[in-house]
């Protein structure tokens, strides 16, 4: 069986079909899939889809590029509402706080407000004891510089890796976990490729960030989490070990993180 760590069933891109969307995930053995949300709306939308499915769960966060005044970020932003995002953390099908983090690759001019409320992420994890879904673009220093100051446990995991080994081995050494999408299916990204080789394999988790990232052979079609096989077919692959043990180990990491 698979679980895929990181999918947005709760987008519009799912918004006429996730039902049909999930039982092809679970029919492909995709037995678990988190939902994890970006801004407070689809962080609610994660939690209700999560209430129609046993084995589907949310996770509820604030994506850096969603913060801020509407009128600059690079997503629709928004401001942190704290009391909210305490109130839906607190519910029992979130597993995990995310997605959070750092992303400079748009806009760095509001480094200081994003890392206020990363900080404040760490914090609501800490308060409620679940795991964090990080986010990291062009930002790798100060989210590193961040959680060694505010340390987090349960840990987390460290979403859609493309840092090199260097950088993976800082994180490892945190207690955090890797997880990869589909884009290892096909990048030329040697750094990426020597992170999978050399990372262990009980540290390694596998997810699609549907709707993007879609994995070969499916690219140009919308992703979804029954491509998540893909991930784990590559991660065999460069490894040189069994598919199978890909299945099994990165499973049982999910599981173990986010308590399912």
């Amino acid at each position: 069986m698979f679980i895929d760590t990181h999918a947005h069933l709760n987008f519009k891109d799912f918004e006429n079909d996730y039902s049909q969307v999930i039982e092809r995930a679970f029919n492909a053995d995709v037995k678990n899939i988190i939902n994890v949300g970006s801004n407070l709306e689809t962080s609610k939308k994660a939690i209700t889809i999560a209430k129609e499915f046993n084995d589907v769960y949310a996770a509820i966060g604030l994506h850096p590029i969603h913060i801020g005044d509407p009128s600059t970020a690079p997503g629709a932003g928004e401001k942190f509402d704290e009391i909210s995002f305490v109130k839906l953390a607190k519910n029992k099908k979130v597993v995990a706080i995310g997605e959070t983090g750092l992303d400079y690759y748009y806009d760095k001019s509001n480094s200081d407000t994003q890392k206020e409320v990363f900080e404040k992420f760490l914090k609501i994890a800490n308060l409620v004891n679940k795991p964090v879904i990080l986010h990291s673009r062009d930002a790798g220093e100060d989210i590193l510089a961040i959680l060694t100051a505010q340390p987090i446990e349960p840990l987390g995991v460290m979403h859609c890796f493309s840092e090199n080994w260097d950088f993976a081995k800082v994180v490892l050494d945190m207690g955090l976990y890797l997880s990869f999408t589909g884009v290892i299916t096909f990048t030329k990204n040697q750094e990426t490729l020597e992170v999978i080789r050399e990372a262990p394999l009980d540290r390694i988790m596998i997810e699609t960030d549907c709707p993007y990232m879609t994995p070969e052979p499916y690219r140009g079609k919308r992703n979804e989490p029954s491509f998540v096989i893909e991930v784990a077919k590559k991660i065999a692959e460069i490894k040189k070990i069994p598919f199978s043990k890909v299945a099994e180990v990165t499973t049982k990491n999910a599981k173990e993180l986010f308590k399912i």
